[in-house]
């Protein structure tokens, strides 16, 4: 069950909506508004609902057991309350308060011309925001297409060149690095080299399809650079502080 707030001309009346939408009225807070004296003995005079109760915290904030009214418990204290606004209050109640429940699960009041001007910037500011996430995405993937527009694509491999599985053998030969750690190295690592290229696959199965070829040279200043960041756990095991666990180095020496 929820518990719904508003207030009828300043003063608070709740409204708790249960599993199905119905509203249940604090039953207190309908007596104080249509003056009675006694509000339990006038829920005991008036009302023939099952008593129902909800959990409310109180102005020092300890949790109260509400009784809760229906509709027609609701009707029946308005009917019998003999204060000149009980009539205007079952308008409100049974016009405006329980249509916008049912409708939007709770009540809002109008805004006054404040809070409409401050919804309005905040939707501006929103709007901004957005615009200018758009921008930022736009212009990175605009930039992306400017990469690939400039990477050539050539039918053999350069010499100076290697490609995903030589630098995988190279490496392996050099440092004894797995692949798993060259594909880090060249894909995830902050410091990756960039791809000097692309290279169309010469097999008949291949489709058309190409494959990625990086500078030996950056390849080799770029994994120099990882394994003198990578610290010697033992003889054979090193860590690294981007790299998610360890891995084997055949020591930091390099030929």
């Amino acid at each position: 069950m929820n518990l719904v707030p508003f207030s009828f001309k300043g003063t608070p009346v709740r409204v708790v909506t249960d599993e199905q939408g119905e509203p249940w009225f604090v039953g207190r807070d309908v007596c104080d508004l249509l003056g009675y004296a006694n509000a339990s003995k006038a829920m005991g005079d008036h009302c023939r609902g099952v008593t129902k109760r909800y959990p409310i915290l109180d102005s020092l904030g300890r949790t109260q057991e509400a009784r809760v009214l229906s509709e027609g418990d609701t009707l029946r204290l308005i009917v019998n309350s003999t204060m000149p606004a009980a009539q205007e209050f079952e308008a409100w109640v049974f016009d405006e308060v329980l249509p916008a429940i049912r409708r939007t699960g709770s009540y809002q009041r109008p805004m006054t011309p404040a809070e409409q001007l401050l919804a309005q910037a905040q939707t501006m500011v929103t709007l901004e925001r957005q615009q200018a996430e758009q921008q930022v995405a736009l212009e990175r993937v605009e930039h992306r297409v400017e990469e690939l527009s400039q990477t050539m694509v050539w039918d053999h491999c350069p010499q100076n060149c290697l490609s995903l599985s030589a630098v995988k053998a190279t490496m392996l030969a050099r440092y004894g690095l797995s692949g798993a750690v060259v594909d880090y190295v060249l894909k995830e690592w902050p410091h990756q080299p960039n791809p000097a290229g692309m290279v169309r696959n010469g097999h008949e199965d291949a489709k058309g399809s190409q494959y990625l070829v990086w500078s030996k040279t950056l390849v080799t200043v770029a994994f120099k650079r990882f394994v003198d960041e990578s610290e010697m756990i033992n003889a054979t095991q090193a860590s690294h502080p981007y790299f998610n666990g360890r891995f084997r180095l055949a020591g930091k020496v390099h030929p």
